[in-house]
């Protein structure tokens, strides 16, 4: 945006919609509380109207300001990505890329595919966020994204999704865990009586976990709760307290191993988010394509038969629980 006064200044008026006072919105502009002071008299002046109304402790919008607002936030958007249309460059050796992911990819999916894309394209600028699944799509809805790591089941009619491969959440214990060596899948009554190490709440995984602990009728014995899923694996690797985590992970922490749940959890379809009638710039084309084709013949090519051959070898004529 440096340079383009339009979408300065509009962007001075968002900030301070937001911040509803001129100190805190200055801070967050990099620029001086006079300067922006006058931006905003100057906007006021052009338009004949008066959109602040400075007399209390908090900056507030008049009604004239409530519906500028609306359609600036709309032409903030649009100017941003014509001005991301006229900064690509046809064979890829500049531009930036924003991408969107939750939690659990970072540990096998990120890394390996940021590397290869790095490898083909390292003049393209890579912006990584993590975030909740909702925190994603409202980041892509709102064009802050250009595209997102989720599942198929999103929320937003606003969100198209490109299905990638399966996924399935699983008992994850270390290698000295007891449980390991029971030839079995782990009933409900084991699960109910095993040390469990679970996410917070905000995290998807820890949404479908409870919900299939209420389900079942589950009280689980939770020995600690993590915002970090890292923490949670090197806990977990130690061999004493388990936890709930995609099969998948299995794929990059080698230390972690995934045992069969009966009744299991559905299958859950990982993909890539886009928003419907975006931009598309070539550097998201060029992403997109290196994902496919990693997923096909590259890499990560047996991440969609890995969730598949492993659910075929364990879950094999799996007794069903007795009610």
């Amino acid at each position: 945006m440096k340079g383009n006064s339009i979408l300065r200044n509009i962007r001075y008026l968002l900030l301070l919609a937001e911040h509803r006072n001129f100190t805190r919105a200055a801070d967050a502009l990099h620029v001086s509380q006079s300067a922006l002071s006058q931006k905003i008299k100057q906007l006021e002046d052009d338009l004949g109207v008066q959109l602040f109304d400075r007399s209390g402790r908090v900056v507030r919008l008049t009604d004239f300001g409530t519906t500028y607002l609306r359609y600036a936030r709309r032409a903030f958007r649009d100017l941003e990505m014509a001005q991301r249309a006229l900064q690509d460059v046809q064979d890829l050796s500049q531009g930036e890329l924003r991408v969107a992911f939750t939690p659990t990819f970072t540990e096998y999916l990120v890394a390996p595919v940021i590397e290869h894309f790095h490898s083909m394209y390292p003049g393209i600028v890579i912006e990584l966020l993590e975030m909740s699944l909702d925190e994603a799509e409202n980041e892509l809805t709102d064009d802050q994204v250009d595209l997102a790591f989720g599942f198929i089941d999103v929320q937003s009619d606003e969100i198209e999704v490109e299905p990638l491969f399966p996924e399935r959440l699983m008992l994850a214990v270390g290698d000295a865990h007891p449980l390991m060596a029971q030839g079995t899948p782990v009933t409900p009554q084991q699960l109910a009586e095993t040390p469990l190490a679970l996410l917070t709440k905000g995290f998807i995984s820890r949404y479908y976990v409870d919900s299939y602990f209420e389900i079942y009728k589950i009280n689980p014995t939770v020995v600690l709760r993590a915002n970090s899923i890292s923490a949670v694996l090197k806990i977990v690797s130690r061999g004493q307290i388990a936890t709930i985590l995609p099969n998948t992970i299995e794929f990059e922490h080698r230390n972690i191993r995934h045992l069969a749940l009966n009744p299991p959890f559905p299958l859950r379809t990982v993909a890539l988010l886009r928003r419907k009638r975006a931009y598309r710039s070539l550097a998201s084309t060029a992403f997109e394509s290196a994902i496919k084709g990693m997923l096909t013949n590259g890499s990560l090519s047996s991440l969609r038969t890995f969730t598949e051959d492993w659910c075929a070898g364990q879950l094999e004529d799996m007794p069903q629980p007795s009610n």
